[in-house]
């Protein structure tokens, strides 16, 4: 019989390229959102790349207890794999309260309905930001977690402690927190990728709106940084990889093969890449001259950080694929598909 994931906050960037690669591995999969921060467009792609017309869509807020509580009643969920949350960090430090009213009950409502029905394995979707600026370069998961530099990030940090003291304290509720670096990129479909509402936060989704016309210029915040040619330094992974991951993550659990209840990977590539570099690879592969100027560093930074990925490597028997000049191809060929 198959085995049924629960993918909230489904329909956004990283969800949809989640629910293709769980659906490609022969898992039945439930995908859940309130369409709070996407629309049906990489929905209704994940429906054409897959054929499952019928792939199952539940409309709701994970901050509505009695929701979720209904929502594992209907469905047998083996699993459930938490994306539903908001991601602008500035944002959340101009309004906190909506990143901690948001982040935190939609979380503690999964938990406590997997508390209730007698255990779930719970993927949790966590970040590099919990690293911080870190001391040492490339960070493993034993590098210690920073004090976080947005309420956004500290959503994510206690996000881990909530699943971590959970964990230990409620028999039958196994969790996995995957530590993703920067996801970037589309499926090579182009049917889903990276579909930002008003001005892009993600560097990615700005450079391809800049090189199409709908942005006049990309900024490059600081060139004076003490990497080799003055700017940020950051760890970007190809969205597809990003995804099998998951599904790696997800058989582990299900089959049993956790060394303990509660366990941490860090999802990278383990390369850096600046950001000038990534700018010339993408103007590189897709034959274009882009349009950018530097600007003065941008508060909350962090100067340079990568993952050494080699546990995900060993333990989730997964490993980043994608070159980076076929990431940016694909996110270009969404991008013009947009259009």
């Amino acid at each position: 019989m198959k085995k049924t994931v629960l993918v909230s906050g489904g329909a956004g960037f990283i969800g949809s390229h989640v629910t293709v690669e769980l659906i490609e591995a022969g898992y039945e999969v439930v995908v859940a959102d309130n369409f709070s921060n996407c629309d049906d467009t990489c929905f209704e792609g994940v429906k054409k790349i897959t054929g499952r017309e019928d792939l199952p869509l539940v409309k709701m807020d994970f901050c509505d207890r009695n929701a979720v509580g209904k929502l594992f009643k209907d469905y047998h969920i083996d699993a459930v794999i938490h994306f539903a949350a908001f991601k602008a960090v500035g944002e959340s430090v101009a309004d906190p309260l909506k990143y901690y009213t948001n982040n935190l009950q939609s979380f503690l409502n999964v938990l406590d309905v997997a508390r209730e029905q007698g255990g779930c394995n719970v993927l949790f979707s966590s970040s590099a930001t919990v690293y911080g600026e870190p001391e040492k370069l490339p960070v493993t998961e034993q590098s210690p977690r920073q004090a976080a530099t947005s309420p956004y990030g500290n959503t994510k940090q206690m996000c881990e402690d909530f699943l971590r003291d959970c964990v230990a304290a409620y028999p039958g509720v196994r969790g996995i927190a995957l530590r993703y670096f920067n996801p970037i990129g589309a499926h090579p479909s182009a049917l889903i990728g990276e579909l930002p509402r008003g001005v892009p936060n993600n560097l990615v989704p700005f450079i391809t709106q800049t090189a199409i016309g709908k942005r006049a210029c990309l900024s490059i915040f600081g060139n004076d940084y003490p990497t080799p040619d003055g700017t940020c330094q950051r760890d970007y992974i190809d969205i597809v990889d990003l995804a099998k991951a998951h599904v790696c993550a997800v058989a582990r659990m299900l089959d049993g093969k956790m060394e303990e209840p509660y366990e941490i990977f860090n999802i990278g590539t383990g390369r850096p890449v600046s950001v000038l570099e990534l700018v010339n690879a993408f103007e590189k592969v897709n034959n274009l001259k882009l349009n950018y100027k530097f600007a003065p560093r941008r508060p909350g930074d962090v100067t340079a950080i990568w993952a050494d990925p080699s546990l995900a490597n060993e333990k989730l028997g997964w490993k980043a694929e994608r070159t980076v000049e076929e990431t940016l191809a694909a996110a270009w060929a969404w991008e013009r598909r947009l259009k």
